[in-house]
């Protein structure tokens, strides 16, 4: 790689993070609600929730999606998810909660800042699992799959 392409790579990567809304709400200029943070990652109530207490979290560090992500920030996140998950489950004390994200724009993402989100859960309150997100009719056979991961 040419010094020029890594300067203009950094470039991208510059616009992206001081263009980004999430890094905005990290560096204080975009207010939010905390509900945790330490070194690694921000906790914050998600301004369009889906439920009492849906909470966004998001690292600190710039990375527009998991494969830009490094093992050692998705270590110190996975820690710091889970001290969000038991503040969440002392104030609020729901019966459940669903833990996921949205992983590039096909899968929803529209901040392009890694983010999880954690949504409390109550019996009766009408929501669904994991497998109610999407029902691909092409989804092949699981044995044959499964061959192509073997290794």
């Amino acid at each position: 790689m040419t010094n020029r392409t890594l300067e203009i790579l950094l470039g991208i990567r510059n616009f992206y993070m001081n263009d980004c809304l999430f890094c905005k709400i990290i560096a204080g200029q975009i207010p939010n609600y905390t509900v945790y943070q330490d070194d690694h990652v921000l906790a914050f109530l998600d301004i369009h929730p889906c439920a009492k207490g849906h909470t966004v979290i998001v690292p600190k560090k710039h990375f527009a999606d998991l494969q830009q992500m490094d093992s050692r920030s998705w270590s110190e996140c996975a820690i710091s998810i889970h001290k969000v998950i038991q503040k969440i489950q002392a104030v609020l004390k729901p019966d459940g909660m669903n833990i996921g994200m949205n992983d590039r724009p096909v899968a929803g993402q529209a901040v392009p800042h890694v983010h999880w989100h954690i949504i409390p859960r109550w019996s009766g309150d009408g929501g669904g699992s994991m497998h109610s997100i999407v029902r691909s009719k092409n989804v092949g056979e699981v044995k044959e799959l499964a061959q192509l991961f073997v290794v």
